[in-house]
């Protein structure tokens, strides 16, 4: 357990007063072709036969009860929502109009809780992550809430980085741990998104950087708070439903007011700009399968690094990725290094894995086109 990180005793809040907010709403453009439209990447199984949405799902039992688990996501993806979860009811899933990015989508989900209990700390959970490291990674989460009990903080979860990685964020760390709330609980001094290589490898030999999860832990109070304070355009609009929350007519006018709301992300908006931030650093087996050489690395490989469906043929073959949605489909490799190949009945996509980061500019591209079937 964590309590050794704590100098003070700071008691665990009751699980009744914990709320997990799972992101599910987001388009998974970088894992095309196989993450569409229809079915965005938090849908798909990656790994195993659970979804990554599924799997998020479970990691939060144990930390509160499942009535405390809410989803949001948009109006389109409500089926696939309930499609696979079906144990969570109708009134978890919190539906946007539009998507309007993390800061409107964690406020439309603050007021809910809020209404529901006025003491509640909110677990802001993406849906489209990997994390196998099931039991720290709860630990650490109930060690932020003791922190995030407290009015006015607000807590991150960041991984120690392995290697000098371009697509995730970071965190700059106070040098100096944080009495009393515990001595691996550090002060957020800065954010830096998806930097260039070399900052990236500055940032890792410094020794005071750590990967951003986007796992964030608060009061409801706490967001609300800073929500009015930085993004009060959002705050106000959102108001405006007051009393009407959880009502038809509460609906009708969210539909009409969340278009309009400030298209900015909670990191942006909200948190590089508040105080009394914190982080707990921690090695949770974490990954952001946030494009297609982040898929290929936590697959299983041989002894050439290839990760190739079980029926196959490999010749002078290095380094690569081959996935095919048509089950039992055989594949052969001859003489191929490093390659992204991904298989699917109208779409063939090959890559190097040093480009994977462009997969995304595709789907741009087709968007001009007006290509929608391929989308």
């Amino acid at each position: 357990m964590l309590d050794g990180l704590f100098t003070v005793k700071l008691k665990y809040p009751p699980k009744k007063d914990i709320y997990a907010v799972i992101l599910a709403g987001g388009k998974g453009t970088r894992l095309w072709p196989l993450s569409r439209k229809s079915q965005p990447k938090q849908f798909l199984a990656i790994l195993d036969n659970h979804s990554l949405l599924q799997e998020t799902v479970k990691r939060v039992k144990g930390i509160t009860t499942s009535r405390n688990i809410l989803v949001v996501t948009n109006e389109k993806q409500a089926p696939l929502v309930r499609k696979q979860l079906p144990h969570i009811e109708n009134s978890q899933i919190l539906l946007e109009p539009s998507q309007q990015n993390t800061a409107a989508a964690i406020a439309l989900a603050a007021h809910e809780v809020v209404r529901k209990n006025s003491k509640a700390i909110m677990v802001i959970l993406p849906s489209d992550h990997l994390i196998r490291k099931v039991a720290v990674f709860r630990q650490t989460i109930l060690a932020a809430c003791r922190v995030a009990k407290m009015e006015g903080n607000s807590v991150l979860l960041g991984v120690p980085p392995s290697c000098p990685e371009t697509s995730f964020g970071y965190l700059k760390l106070s040098p100096s741990r944080l009495y009393p709330y515990g001595k691996n609980i550090r002060t957020v001094e800065n954010f830096t998104e998806k930097p260039d290589l070399k900052t990236a490898k500055h940032f890792v030999s410094s020794g005071q950087y750590v990967w951003n999860t986007g796992i964030f832990v608060w009061k409801a109070s706490t967001f609300l708070e800073n929500l009015a304070r930085f993004l009060p355009s959002t705050a106000d609009a959102l108001g405006t439903i007051g009393h009407k929350w959880g009502k038809v007519s509460g609906r009708k006018l969210l539909r009409k007011i969340y278009p309009r709301l400030k298209n900015i992300s909670v990191d942006y908006g909200i948190m590089e700009k508040a105080a009394h931030v914190y982080a707990i650093p921690r090695d949770l087996g974490w990954t952001d399968v946030g494009n297609w050489a982040s898929a290929y690395k936590i697959q299983p490989k041989d002894r050439q690094g290839n990760s190739f469906p079980d029926s196959h043929i490999s010749l002078d073959s290095k380094g690569n990725y081959i996935f095919s949605s048509t089950k039992g489909k055989f594949v052969a490799a001859v003489g191929i290094q490093n390659l992204i190949v991904v298989d699917t009945p109208d779409i063939l996509l090959i890559c190097h894995r040093d480009h994977t980061q462009y997969v995304g500019k595709v789907v741009k591209k087709l968007k001009e086109k007006r290509q929608d079937s391929l989308l």
